[in-house]
């Protein structure tokens, strides 16, 4: 059976997989909920679909490989919710399942370091609502006998998602908490980890930290990406003082070093961004070529 990927929510970090896999000549149905990004996903070769909405019974029974970027709600988890009978009729077609899930799913270590062997323990609402979707897709894959691979991601960034844009409008703010690390992954090396994984399926399933190698904090990111942009570092604010949306000071309730030990050593991955300062330069550089090609047009035209 030719490979098929279904990708249910194709947004950010799927469709740069999903570029990957087009060129290679994979046939791919990518999901979304808003009507408004179906041109762009069909613009990158693959069939798109509004869900939920459009019937979709025709691109999982022809799936050998599903991807699932869909969060999960107060309900579980919304592929699951609408296609589980569907998903476990075809288990033994399915070569790779994989569901990307977060590195939330750990809570709290205060600075300590975690891996995929740590013990849940989520202490806020999305980290819980993840550890429950991760539990549902993982007894479904036991009952029908397909090889589930589970992505807990740290915070991504890449083109289009950085601090440059706010160091250059000044909205950037450089919150210094003791002992608060973050980690983080370029979309390009989560598109390296999924086709690695792809590539090489574990016959029953795997689950893998995708991360880069140096847990940082927050403040070195923000300062190095202003050092590159050539502009001042934004002055320090002391956590326990700063004026933060509830939403924001929720990330600082967290603080863990988590280990990619596993994708590096057992995938084989090699990072294409293996810290941030590698990550950041490439935005930054992506963005000057950019501008160089538009003005390049531009004389031509």
């Amino acid at each position: 059976m030719k490979n098929n990927l279904l990708s249910f929510g194709h947004g950010y970090s799927a469709q740069v997989l999903g570029r990957a896999l087009i060129a290679q000549g994979w046939p791919i149905t990518g999901t979304t909920r808003d009507s408004e990004n179906l041109a762009a996903i069909k613009a990158q070769g693959a069939t798109a679909k509004l869900w939920p909405g459009e019937d979709l019974t025709d691109a999982i029974s022809s799936a050998t490989h599903i991807l699932i970027s869909a969060a999960p709600n107060d309900a579980g988890d919304p592929v699951l919710a609408e296609f589980k009978t569907q998903i476990a009729a075809i288990g033994p077609q399915l070569k790779w399942v994989g569901y990307l899930s977060t590195t939330g799913v750990y809570g709290d270590h205060k600075g300590a370091a975690v891996d995929e062997e740590t013990p849940l323990s989520p202490t806020v609402k999305r980290g819980n609502l993840r550890a429950m979707a991760e539990a549902e897709w993982q007894e479904l894959a036991r009952e029908a006998g397909f090889p589930l691979h589970i992505f807990r991601l740290a915070g991504i960034y890449g083109p289009g998602r950085g601090p440059f844009a706010k160091v250059r409008n000044g909205t950037a703010r450089c919150i210094i908490k003791e002992n608060q690390f973050f980690s983080r992954i370029h979309v390009d090396d989560i598109a390296n980890v999924l086709a690695t994984s792809i590539a090489n399926p574990a016959a029953g399933g795997r689950t893998y930290n995708v991360c880069d190698n140096e847990p940082a904090p927050p403040q070195d990111v923000l300062a190095h990406a202003a050092r590159l942009l050539g502009m001042p570092v934004p002055p320090s604010e002391d956590f326990e003082t700063a004026k933060m949306h509830p939403m924001a000071r929720s990330f600082y309730s967290e603080s863990r070093k988590v280990s990619n030990a596993r994708i590096r050593e057992e995938l084989g991955v090699t990072m294409l961004y293996p810290t941030y300062r590698e990550g950041l330069q490439g935005i930054l550089g992506g963005e000057l070529n950019t501008i160089a090609h538009q003005a390049l047009t531009g004389i031509l035209r």
